[in-house]
């Protein structure tokens, strides 16, 4: 053993920086900034129509963008190690949220619907958060149970139950669109940590019923499903949004009416600065600006997949679970809010990540994406450290011949 070179090995580790994935970074921020311009654009109708002064939206966007990003900074400081350790506590936190939205004077009732906590200043969507504390928890379970989940269908039950569980109380608020995303989060997850797909089709087969009798339940989930196949057959009522939706995308052809000429943001198209600003972005940008969105989200998700790749490989598990878990929620919600502009889904009333108008939604997309880009940090210190180590070998005999000399 060298002992003349530990000691200098010990404190080039600790002193050896580690840096932030420029790409992840990049992406984040140009997809953040595509999203002000846009709610520039397709908020001032709508603001206008509500009394309000016509960058009421785009101001509150901006200061929950400003505040998302105080948030990711915070998280940016905290070892991942952390959130690992204390990963059932975060769970506790998942059910207390969800639990938290049914209490009165706590949970606030909007169009019919208890999905919101009372903050006081604003409203806090409870499920936006459980999304971020369920992908943590689910990466340390990965991590203690990686040879179960690999060879056990018993240890790929307990995450479905947790989740089975989330899903009952988000359909009691009703959230199912919410609901949906949490399953396929979780079943995500679990089948990247290496689940073998014999179990998962078992598992889908048994789910898929359930899910298809939960959608079923209620009457306006059953008119959601069957009016986006015909949104034509009642276009003033439950055909409404999708209808207007693609009068949008039709409007924009190859390259757009121009921005901020769109028509149907006019009064027409519903949550035009939240749920279909994409058919604002395809109406005013046209297929180019689709493709544009579809390309950074498909950038900005590709490299949180090569993240969490590159970590597993350096033994870093929980952070590349960690890319994993936000990677499909992001893929997941960006895909679904797109295919409903589009007319390919039902109506599920999720946002556009980082894009759309947002409070809650936007604060924890930020802190996702900060979660992320720790874990870049922390792979780039892996990696120099291992760099370290394959290096010092070679310059143990010479500082063993220099101390003969003297």
């Amino acid at each position: 053993m060298n002992y003349w070179a530990a000691p200098m090995q010990a404190l080039r580790r600790d002193e050896l920086p580690g840096r932030l994935d420029p790409v992840l970074l990049l992406i984040a921020v140009a997809l953040a900034a595509f999203g002000i311009v846009m709610v520039a654009s397709s908020s001032v109708a709508v603001a206008e129509g509500a009394g309000l002064s016509p960058y009421h939206y785009l101001i509150r966007h901006l200061v929950f963008l400003a505040l998302g990003g105080g948030l990711a900074a915070l998280v940016l400081r905290v070892p991942l190690e952390f959130w690992q350790h204390n990963s059932r506590v975060l769970l506790l936190m998942c059910f207390l949220l969800l639990l938290a939205v049914f209490m009165p004077g706590v949970g606030v009732r909007v169009n019919g619907a208890r999905r919101w906590l009372n903050l006081g200043l604003s409203n806090f969507q409870a499920v936006e958060a459980v999304k971020v504390l369920l992908i943590l928890y689910l990466a340390s379970y990965l991590v203690r149970f990686q040879v179960a989940v690999q060879n056990s269908l018993g240890a790929i039950l307990r995450p479905l139950a947790i989740a089975a569980v989330l899903v009952i109380l988000l359909l009691g608020q009703p959230d199912f669109g919410s609901a949906s995303l949490v399953l396929a989060i979780t079943l995500g997850m679990v089948w990247l940590g290496g689940a073998r797909p014999r179990d998962l089709v078992a598992l889908g087969v048994a789910v898929t019923p359930m899910m298809a009798w939960a959608a079923m339940s209620e009457a306006y989930r059953m008119r959601r499903l069957t009016s986006f196949l015909d949104p034509w057959k009642d276009p003033f009522n439950d055909g409404f949004q999708l209808v207007q939706a693609l009068i949008a995308v039709g409007r924009g052809e190859w390259f757009g009416v121009g921005l901020g000429a769109s028509v149907q943001k006019l009064f027409y198209l519903p949550e035009a600065h939240t749920d279909f600003i994409f058919a604002v972005i395809a109406e005013e940008l046209g297929l180019l600006g689709v493709l544009l969105v579809i390309t950074m989200f498909a950038i900005l998700c590709g490299r949180l997949f090569v993240l969490g790749q590159r970590c597993l490989g350096r033994g870093l598990h929980f952070e590349g679970y960690v890319c994993f878990g936000i990677a499909v929620w992001i893929a997941t919600q960006s895909l679904v809010s797109m295919g409903v502009n589009l007319g390919l889904l039902p109506t599920k009333g999720l946002t556009l990540p980082l894009i759309s108008s947002g409070g809650s939604s936007l604060l924890m997309t930020c802190v996702a994406v900060g979660l992320g880009l720790r874990a870049s940090y922390e792979l780039s210190r892996a990696e120099a450290i291992a760099e370290v180590g394959h290096r010092e070998p070679d310059a143990e005999p010479a500082a063993m011949e220099e101390f003969s000399r003297v």
